[in-house]
């Protein structure tokens, strides 16, 4: 709030982006029909496909603590996009990943995972028998997405960020991945308990940014995250 009013004071022709988050959501997006893989959930009715929308609701639902307080600003900053005029975006993140990421247990699992495997750690899985699933962005696809919003901004605006469908991915699924590109398996361990209102299928639905700015598209794989993740931690771990 201290940022947005000083903008509102100081700059306000400037363009204001906010990082939200996918966690506003809470647990609702896992009421939406699911049907269980060989290796991961997926969602039940083709209408869904996509993912997410920035529909899905954001109030009555179960969140974190932090995605709690990531509510209450991504709130307020659509409020000084929408009631004072300003040019602010508000952006709902996937897993945000690439390069000397810094992830940790519990946030960043892509990267996390990768430095796990590569030390010859063992990873511990978190309910859903490994089959939850996440949609991953590069950092450089993130920050696209930003000088688009830039060029032409659109006050108080909500978007879902990640990687949708075709950078989708589960842990099963993950563990393959990294053990081809890197040569190395993933030991891991399974928690027969999910983490509180932990998300069972998160893909975010692209189609309204894309919509808005027709320019912007994912540029990184998959595949190519991975392999980035995997010779940063080597480079890394050789220094």
């Amino acid at each position: 709030m201290n940022l947005l009013e000083a903008a509102r004071q100081y700059c306000a022709d400037a363009v204001f982006i906010h990082m939200s988050t996918n966690k506003v959501y809470g647990d609702a997006p896992n009421e939406i029909p699911m049907i269980e893989l060989e290796t991961r959930y997926d969602y039940a009715d083709p209408k869904d496909r996509n993912g997410v929308g920035e529909d899905c609701r954001i109030d009555q639902t179960l969140h974190s603590l932090f995605g709690g307080s990531k509510t209450a600003g991504d709130i307020m900053a659509q409020e000084y996009g929408r009631y004072f005029g300003l040019k602010v975006g508000v952006f709902r993140g996937g897993c945000l990943t690439g390069p000397c990421h810094s992830g940790v247990e519990l946030h960043g699992f892509l990267s996390y995972l990768v430095k796990v495997a590569i030390a010859g750690g063992t990873y511990r899985v978190f309910g859903y028998k490994g089959k939850q699933v996440r949609d991953n962005i590069h950092s450089y696809d993130v920050v696209a997405a930003f000088e688009a919003f830039r060029s032409n901004p659109r006050p108080g605006e909500v978007y879902n960020l990640g990687g949708g469908r075709e950078n989708s991915v589960s842990l099963l699924e993950a563990f393959g991945l990294i053990e081809r590109i890197s040569g190395r398996k993933t030991r891991w361990v399974y928690i027969d308990e999910p983490r509180r209102g932990d998300h069972v299928c998160y893909i975010s639905d692209l189609s309204k940014f894309k919509a808005h700015y027709p320019s912007w598209k994912v540029t990184r794989s998959l595949h190519e995250i991975i392999q980035e993740l995997v010779d940063d931690e080597r480079r890394t771990r050789a220094a």
